[in-house]
């Protein structure tokens, strides 16, 4: 197999074409003056400026004086709608769009109509195509601006602007689109399509990122975007971006002079693709319009198939999901919504999107790669084996969706479903769904009772023998957790029999049997089933006294709390599976993870405990929260007090954030009351989706220094105090020293 990977995703974003880059060098190596000022080194930047003008007008077949530069095309789309919207606000407010524009567009127009604009949102047909009868039965008296996409990015299908922008014109309506797809791939002529405003970004068509253009027809008035100073003759204020303004007229002037050898050349290998995935895969369909689409565009939906996996599975292909598949959910893309694309092909949707740097060698392997994903994962497909190398190692995380707990349900959902749960009336059971704790309590006499937990998720790690270890600590801390002493254990196993070997398996098993080894536990046998994507956990049963049992419930006013150990693992998990940090960046959270929380229920034995739980899939705050019980304390929390695992906090701050974090800081948000000085990422960090977390501990707060000091001499080095409890109405307040 190839190492290089393809790159098929030229709609997510384009190389920086060599001529470009030497365009661009000048104006890193030497010519630096502000294009404002009148010396010769401004002159030579001013000359740039324009001359890179005159290329994008020559693109677009309009004048220079009618092209504003943009720092991309979101800038382009939020200048055109925000500007016209307010410049014509005295003849109306009305905004007419369709349901398969970017987020730049349809995001704007949420604005607008939060500030007393009305938008009419149109529908599309079965390929994504609007319809210019609908348009113009949607116009009123009060509209004053048309803005329709000129090619779809997700499933190429062109519009029919020229059409909708005369009879925008016939009634007196500005017309804008949003061009970024279609630039470069395919003629977009202002006069040909007739609209007065468009946008282009160039880092769709072989320019740098971070720049774009606005074509603001002659006589068109705009409310500015950007105040300052009197740069772009008044449109936009801010000093040129020279370097890439340069870039973006050598793009421009390369697409002019390329369109139809790149249109063909796109073309032809779109079709090449489409006609060997169609060929060798029965159940697919193609989405947009068969003949109106974008040259180089490809979304195809494989039944049956989660996108997500597949693509984790095409270790050699880079291209983009048209749906992300959760516990609870589909997620699927609002442009396939539109079209109404039925969910068993949408949930399986994947754009490809060829480019100039594409050859027919990259598009038959990565066919050969394709098909044999596609077999391996549809339910009826064929068995194939997997696709991995001889001797190379296989990253787990790459054969999951999601990240461990944060494939979780969500927290509202899954307290909707234990609302609707009965009760039951018997004395024995001394735990249950009444006080949330994740395992249930029986009491057999007045000696004993039986503690019974089950756990289990898909990889947060690499190894296969690691993620086994870690999943067996994770489901022994629910019995820890508890105050009781584990028993045995069972397995619970999901195995994509046809995409992983048996041995990935074999290695799963021992990480987690070395793991009940050091538990001092036995797993006697368990449960499996054939599934898409590695999942492992175990069933563990404990016995603990019946007047022993902690449950979440119980702090008092007066408690301090405890953490045993730091937090971040599923801000980190979802950096590796990212591949923006390695392996040694990451072995912190392993080794934290598959720390077993035996010592830490062991010591807290010897202390009066009046509450514990421990941190898993619902974060920190909440599982502080389910120990507020009914209601009558709440806990104060020192932000700066909570431990934070290496690099976690950096992550959170770039936004490495799993969607079971953001679910679970949305859930918590309710009951939580911010000290405004704690940022967003802060926020995140207490409630990051955790794997085998600590114990929190709820221990008068006379005995918290003690109990912290044992933890930390046996080896539970993170051990703190981070809270107290205090009378309340179970509010949360989450403040710095």
């Amino acid at each position: 197999m190839e190492k290089t990977p393809i790159y098929l995703d030229y709609n997510a974003t384009t190389p920086i074409d060599p001529a470009v880059a030497a365009a661009m060098r000048p104006f890193l190596d030497s010519v630096f003056g502000n294009p404002s000022s009148s010396h010769s080194f401004g002159l030579e930047a001013k000359k740039a400026v324009e001359t890179a003008r005159r290329q994008v007008a020559a693109l677009l077949s309009c004048r220079p004086d009618e092209i504003v530069f943009t720092s991309g095309g979101s800038e382009s789309n939020n200048y055109a709608i925000k500007g016209a919207a307010f410049a014509y606000r005295e003849k109306g407010n009305h905004i007419i769009t369709s349901a398969v524009e970017h987020p730049a567009v349809l995001e704007v127009c949420r604005f607008l109509e939060k500030n007393g604009f009305t938008v009419t949102v149109l529908p599309v047909d079965e390929t994504g195509m609007v319809s210019p009868a609908e348009v113009e039965a949607a116009v009123t008296p009060q509209t004053i601006l048309i803005t329709i996409m000129t090619a779809n990015n997700e499933v190429g299908t062109i519009q029919p602007i020229a059409e909708i922008a005369a009879l925008a014109k016939k009634r007196g309506i500005l017309m804008h689109t949003d061009a970024a797809q279609a630039v470069g791939k395919i003629p977009v002529r202002v006069n040909d399509l007739g609209v007065d405003l468009l946008s282009v970004a160039g880092h769709k068509f072989y320019g740098p990122k971070g720049i774009g253009a606005l074509y603001i027809r002659s006589g068109v008035k705009l409310e500015k975007l950007v105040h300052g100073a009197d740069h772009e003759r008044g449109w936009r204020a801010g000093t040129e971006n020279i370097l890439e303004i340069a870039g973006l007229g050598k793009a421009c002037e390369l697409a002019l002079n390329r369109l139809e050898q790149d249109m063909a050349h796109s073309a032809a290998l779109r079709d090449r693709l489409e006609d060997r995935l169609t060929r060798e895969i029965s159940d697919c369909r193609v989405n947009g319009h068969p003949e109106k689409r974008l040259p180089n565009t490809l979304s195809i939906s494989f039944r049956g198939v989660e996108a997500n996996t597949l693509l984790s599975e095409l270790t050699g292909v880079a291209a983009s999901a048209g749906a992300a598949c959760h516990t609870d959910r589909v997620d699927v893309s609002s442009v396939l919504e539109a079209m109404n694309v039925p969910v068993e092909y949408a949930m399986g949707t994947v754009r490809f999107s060829t480019g100039r740097m594409t050859s027919e060698g990259e598009i038959d392997r990565a066919a050969k790669e394709i098909v044999a994903a596609v077999r391996r994962l549809q339910p009826d497909g064929q068995t194939v084996a997997a696709n991995s190398v001889a001797g190379e190692t296989v990253k787990l995380t790459r054969f999951t969706r999601g990240m461990g707990c944060a494939c979780k349900i969500q927290p509202r959902i899954l307290e909707e479903i234990l609302k609707k749960m009965p009760i039951p009336d018997n004395p024995d059971i001394l735990a249950g769904t009444d006080t949330t704790d994740d395992a249930a309590v029986y009491r057999i006499n007045d000696s004993t009772a039986l503690v019974a937990t089950v756990d289990f998720f898909t990889p947060v790690v690499d190894d296969a023998f690691q993620f086994g270890a870690v999943a067996a600590a994770n489901a022994l801390s629910d019995i820890y957790a508890m105050g009781a002493k584990p028993l045995f254990a069972l397995n619970i196993v999901g195995f994509p029999v046809g995409r992983l070997p048996e041995d990935i398996l074999n290695r799963i098993l021992a990480g987690a049997n070395a793991k009940a080894k050091e538990a001092g536990i036995f797993i006697l046998g368990g449960h499996s089933v054939e599934d898409s994507e590695p999942k492992f956990g175990m069933a563990v049963v404990g016995t603990v006294h019946p007047k022993h049992v902690l449950t979440n419930i119980g702090a008092r006013p007066g408690d301090a709390l405890i953490l045993t150990k730091a937090i971040g693992t599923g801000i980190l998990a979802t950096a590796l599976k990212r591949g923006i940090i390695d392996e040694t960046a990451f072995a912190p959270a392993v080794e934290t993870m598959s720390q077993l929380n035996r010592q830490a229920a062991e010591i807290m034995a010897g202390f009066t405990v009046h509450a514990c739980t421990d941190v898993t899939g619902f974060g920190l705050l909440g599982h502080l929260s389910e120990m507020l019980g009914d209601g009558t304390v709440d806990t104060e929390i020192q932000a700066e007090s909570v431990p934070i695992l290496p690099g976690a906090r950096e992550l959170a701050m770039a936004d490495v954030i799993p969607g079971g974090t953001r679910n679970n800081l949305a859930y918590t948000e309710k009951r939580t009351d911010w000290n405004k000085s704690i940022a967003m990422a802060e926020r995140l960090l207490l409630s990051d989706a955790q794997t085998s977390g600590g114990l929190l501990i709820a221990v008068p707060e006379p005995d918290a220094a003690a109990l912290a000091t044992a933890l930390q001499t046996a080896g539970v080095p993170a051990a703190t105090q981070i809270a107290r409890f205090t009378s309340g109405t179970g509010r949360i307040h989450v403040v710095h020293n």
